[in-house]
């Protein structure tokens, strides 16, 4: 009887767990918007001049912000210094959207497609976390058809900074709404499944997919319905 016990009590447990990594996990992707949107605006009154003359420079110079900065959070993340390396990696991610924000408010209708971007990002997350959640169906058979589409991915963004072509670049940005919002899918599907148990890492995780989703929406909205003066 003893046995029997500890076999329903366990998938109870573990079911408690996981709501409770969820939860933690949602409620600090929450806050990790506030350093977004502050970082953001001093984004967007930052002069990156330097980065539209070395496109090429400039674009590895903020790649190599970013993975410093996801390295601090990957060896901090078991303890308190890893939520405060979480949302300083969030600020940085913030000010690092000023280039693309600064040329779509530029635009008659940028700060329209700037919230038609956010939205949108709103709108599939919200739809594909709830799908993992509520099917508990396990999408982990996608983890390594992802990686490889995100590498090849990140092979195609670099070559494109040398050839700058742009309907190469949309296309990058089309695969790359379908690739970061597959992510969403997997990420999600990984805490319910009880894949991942540290929500510092949960959320940097989805912080990110939301992060590409939103910047890759933005670049289509403004190729197709930028209004230009």
């Amino acid at each position: 009887m003893q046995y029997e016990s500890q076999v329903i009590t366990q998938p109870g447990s573990l079911a408690l767990g996981q709501n409770k990594v969820l939860r933690n996990t949602y409620l600090m992707l929450a806050l990790t918007m506030i350093p977004s949107i502050i970082g953001a605006f001093i984004g967007t009154s930052i002069n990156f001049s330097f980065m539209a003359q070395h496109p090429v420079m400039g674009a590895l110079l903020m790649f190599g912000a970013m993975m410093g900065m996801l390295f601090a959070v990957t060896a901090l993340r078991n303890s308190v210094w890893g939520i405060a390396a979480l949302l300083g990696f969030t600020l940085l991610a913030g000010v690092f959207l000023g280039p693309i924000l600064q040329v779509a408010l530029h635009l008659k209708n940028g700060a329209q497609l700037v919230g038609m971007a956010a939205g949108g990002t709103g709108i599939i997350f919200g739809s594909l976390a709830t799908l993992a959640t509520v099917t508990k169906k396990d999408f982990s058979f996608m983890g390594k058809f992802l990686f490889i589409g995100l590498v090849l991915l990140i092979v195609a963004s670099l070559a494109n900074l040398f050839f700058q072509l742009p309907a190469l670049a949309l296309t990058i940005s089309s695969i790359a709404v379908l690739i970061f919002s597959a992510y969403i899918l997997f990420d999600v599907s990984r805490i319910v499944q009880g894949g991942e148990t540290n929500y510092v890492m949960a959320t940097l995780a989805l912080y990110l997919d939301i992060y590409n989703l939103f910047i890759n929406l933005l670049s289509l909205l403004m190729a197709f319905s930028g209004e230009r003066d």
